[in-house]
Formats: structure tokens, sequence, C-alpha cells
């Protein structure tokens, strides 16, 4: 005779069995991979028409998602760029204006020596909602040769190797960034996390690998060793993803690529040296650096699209529409914070004030269309032709770029002129005085000096760096 109480026990067993099952297999909180290159031009991906550069991992990545063709970092430079796709905010509001350098440098400029640890960061409000969180590669949110300067753990980070941190840090290999950030992967792949990969690629000095170099010898050597540093930085977001395939993972991941700024100045010719201990190859200097906008105006430095649109591109299955070129959503670094927390259902604190927008729908291939305008500020370089702008800003399709005391100024239509190559300043003078009273009256909201707490006594600096 069948036991009825045994049967019902088993069924029940078996059902709660096979929903748990179901349970552990559907998908949870995304994981997150910010992908962030160093002076990796808009134009320096095969899919982005470059005529002798291969990018195959990054053209799979576009394939596979969408590749974001108007976004924007809110700096043409490292420091202040990474410190907006942390904090979401603009970098100007933590008076980082430049690169983090030494500290006699750092406050000449009127410039913190580290970026605000109490500051908020995706990577905090990530790991309070149970996200296992790491950064692997530059951080540059402070100076090598810098005591005192807070480690990542400070920003809500729980594991790390980093170069360009502090002064006395542990410094990894260049080319280990991805491997560290593979075995992140590989430790935490129970378990939510959010990972940022920063490489070195293609900031000087080029430390291009044997094998790379071997692969593009047929070029001349100064293609040879950027074609190779472009190689290497390729390889290793095939390497991430590579990983995230073979933990079963790739479907439940966003993956980010973008780039810092835009690409370096070619220099003046100069001898390549040997390397120092954390470098397995021969150093190559700026003459090297020949990365491409992709018809964009200026470079690395300046306020003009070449030197703050980089490539944006989004992977995330089911979500994010693949093989898409999205050249109409107006997307910026600090809208990263925002949006990024949306997709894991992260709850903004009432008192965080960002300055970015939270787009979330753009993820899911909805058109979504930007509220706020976009400000840069600009103290470095101040040459002509393309870095002389102080201020600029974006509102909807125009771009005003001018000096601070506005007596300089250029307008452009972006929608039809993302060259910037013809100023219609004097046909729209609304327009003009609009966007300059935008401009002046956000510079206005901005710290006059930065926050004692993150300065280094300069006393401590000298002793640290007598020969400075």
């Amino acid at each position: 005779m069948i036991n009825m109480k045994n049967t019902i026990a088993i069924v029940f067993a078996l059902s709660h069995a096979t929903l748990a099952g179901l349970s552990a297999r559907e998908p949870s909180k995304p994981n997150i991979v910010f992908i962030f290159a160093d002076d990796w031009g808009w134009g320096d991906l095969s899919c982005h028409g470059h005529k002798w550069l291969k990018t195959p991992n990054l053209d799979k990545l576009a394939s596979e998602g969408t590749d974001f063709q108007q976004f924007n970092v809110l700096n043409p430079v490292c420091s202040p760029s990474r410190a907006a796709a942390m904090t979401g905010c603009y970098p100007a509001r933590y008076s980082i204006h430049q690169h983090f350098a030494v500290p006699e440098q750092n406050h000449a400029r009127n410039m913190p020596d580290w970026l605000d640890p109490k500051a908020p960061t995706l990577p905090r409000f990530l790991k309070e909602v149970g996200y296992r969180t790491g950064h692997f590669g530059k951080w540059h949110l402070s100076n090598a040769e810098t005591q005192g300067a807070p480690k990542p753990d400070k920003y809500g980070i729980d594991d790390f190797a980093v170069f360009n941190g502090g002064a006395g840090w542990p410094v990894p290999d260049l080319h280990a960034t991805a491997t560290n950030a593979v075995a992140f992967i590989k430790a935490n792949k129970d378990k939510p996390f959010y990972v940022n990969v920063w490489l070195h690629e293609s900031h000087t000095p080029h430390v291009p690998t044997l094998e790379s170099m071997e692969k593009w010898k047929h070029l001349d050597k100064q293609k040879q060793v950027y074609a190779a540093v472009i190689t290497d930085g390729d390889n290793s977001v095939g390497k991430i993803l590579d990983a995230l395939n073979a933990q079963g993972l790739s479907d439940n991941t966003i993956v980010i690529f973008s780039s810092d700024n835009g690409p370096e100045s070619t220099a003046a010719k100069a001898e390549p040296n040997v390397a120092g201990p954390n470098i397995k190859t021969t150093r190559y200097d700026t003459y090297y650096s020949i990365g491409e906008t992709g018809g964009l105006r200026g470079r690395k430095r300046s306020l003009f699209e070449g030197g703050v649109r980089v490539p944006f591109i989004v992977r995330w299955p089911g979500h994010t529409p693949a093989d898409v070129k999205n050249s109409t959503t107006l997307f910026t670094s600090v809208d990263l914070l925002p949006t990024l927390c949306a997709a894991a259902g992260v709850k903004l604190p009432t008192d965080y004030k960002g300055d970015g927008e939270n787009l979330f729908d753009a993820l899911n291939g909805k058109a979504v269309t930007r509220t706020r305008p976009i400000h840069w500020e600009w103290l470095g370089m101040k040459s002509d032709p393309d870095w002389w702008p102080r201020l600029a800003v974006r509102d909807g399709d125009w771009k005003l770029v001018m000096t601070h005391d506005a007596k300089r100024m250029e307008l452009y239509y972006l929608k039809d002129d993302r060259a910037e190559s013809k100023d219609i300043a004097k046909e729209n003078p609304e327009i003009v005085s609009r966007l300059t009273k935008l401009a002046l009256d956000w510079k206005a909201t901005l710290p006059k000096k930065p926050n004692p707490e993150c300065l280094t006594p300069l006393s401590d600096a000298k002793k640290a760096n007598p020969n400075k």
C-alpha cells in the first residue's frame, strides 16, 4: 500500500529542490565589469573604422552589445576623469582639475593630493548591498609619491592591486591587470561583484609585450609600437570576456569598455630606454603615441570632442541590444553611478547630490533624452589651436567652449558638426548668451580651494622626496 504521507513528503521535497534549482539559475543582481583604458582614442578601434589597428575582442564586444557613440568623460586628463566616473560628480567639485602629481605641484594648482575618501563612490554603494568589489590596474586618484594617501579600501573596494597609487604601495606588473581581474572573477563567481579593470594602455611609457611586437613587425617602428600596445589592451579585454564565459557569468554581467580621455599627442622622436623592475620590456615615449580621434577635433587636454568623447561599449545580454550603434543618446561618465546603481537595484541615499542622470533605460535600448546640461572646466595646457578653452557646456546638440572671462568663445551644433569645424556663435547670439550664463553659473558653484583634509603637509612631502 502506498504511504500517502511519504508520497506527499517526497513530492514536496522534489518540488522544493526543483524550485531551488530554478532559483539558483535565475538572474540575480548583475555583475559589473568596468574596463577603463588610458588615452585610448575614439578612433583607436577597428570597429570605429581604423585603417590598420585591429581590436578583435572589442569588435566582438560591440557586436554583442551597444556602441554608444556620444559618450563624454568630464575632463580631458586622467585623474579628474576617473574621479567623475567613481563619484558621479564633476571632478571640479573636489578641486580636481588635472592629474594628481607630487604634493608641491598639486598645491600650486590649488588641488588636493587625493580624492576625498568621504566622497560618494559607486563601489561603496554596491558594497553596501552585498557586492564584492575590486579594482585592478591604474588608480591615479592619488600619486605614487604621495605619503599617506588613502588606499582603495577607503573608497569601498574590497580587493585591489594597483599602480599610480600612493608612496610605498606594492606595485604589480603593468601587464598583470587582466590576470588579477580574472582571479577576482573566479573567486567571486557565486556572488554579485563589481570590478574596475583600469588598463595602462595606451598611456606612456608604452610597454608592449614581445608577442605583440612580433605580431606587428611588418609595420614601421612607430606604428609597430602603437599597434602592439593596442593589441595588448585588446587582449586584456579578451581575457576578461573569456573568464566570464568560462565561469558561466556572461549572461548576467554588464561589461563596459571606455577610456579616460582622448589620445596623447605625438612628440618628437627619442630613443627607447630599458625598463625598470616592474616592466619586462622596453619603454617607448610619446613619439609612438599616434592614437586617433576618429575625425574629432582636439586630443588629450582639450575640451573639444577629441579630448573628451571616447569609446563607450556596453554588453548586457538580454537587456542591452546587440550589434547596435547608438549615435543619439548623450551619455557621460557621471551618469555611470546612478545608472549602474539602478541596474543593481540600489536606492541612492537621499543626501546624495550627484551631477549625473539615471540612464538605465538607455542600457535597455530605449530612447532617452538628457535633461541636464553637461559641464567641463580645464585649467591645464592652454595653447592654440585646440587647448585654449577653459570652460565648456553642452545642452542638447549645442556646445559652447569659452575662456573664463568669456572674451573668447566658439559655438558648435554637434548633430551636424561632430568635428567642431564651423563656429556659428555669431549667427546664434541668443544661444551663446544662454549657454554662457549656464557655464558661468555652474563655475560659481565650485569650491575655491580643496578640502584641507586631503592635503599632505609640504614639510612631510619634502622629507619623503628630498630631491624634489
